[in-house]
């Protein structure tokens, strides 16, 4: 299992903004073979900006490089940084990839 973060620094006061431009978008990943989940994240508040993450859980990191060259790829990022969008960030994300080296699972 590969797991692939990225985390965003949002603008305070545009959290909301930022779930709903996640909830609404269509990520193609449902198209990927080796996809296995996704979760949006939220972390904690600061007074500069509240803590986001994306993680996605791919059958191996193979899986996920694949899926960064697919076209889904392109069709799920094809209105980054969009300037209707680009208020909410501060900065560009911070992608962390992780090899999964244990699983414990709920029996």
């Amino acid at each position: 299992m590969y797991i692939a973060m990225n985390r965003f620094r949002i603008a305070p006061g545009r959290g909301a903004d930022f779930e709903a431009l996640w909830a609404n978008r269509e990520s193609f990943l449902h198209e990927v073979p080796g996809f296995a989940g996704f979760h949006l994240l939220k972390g904690p508040e600061h007074d500069d900006h509240t803590l986001y993450a994306s993680h996605t859980v791919w059958d191996s990191e193979e899986h996920f490089v694949d899926w960064t060259k697919s076209e889904a790829f392109r069709k799920a990022h094809a209105n980054a940084g969009a300037a209707s969008t680009k208020s909410l960030y501060l900065g560009p994300p911070q992608f962390e990839g992780f090899e999964a080296v244990q699983e414990v699972l709920k029996t």
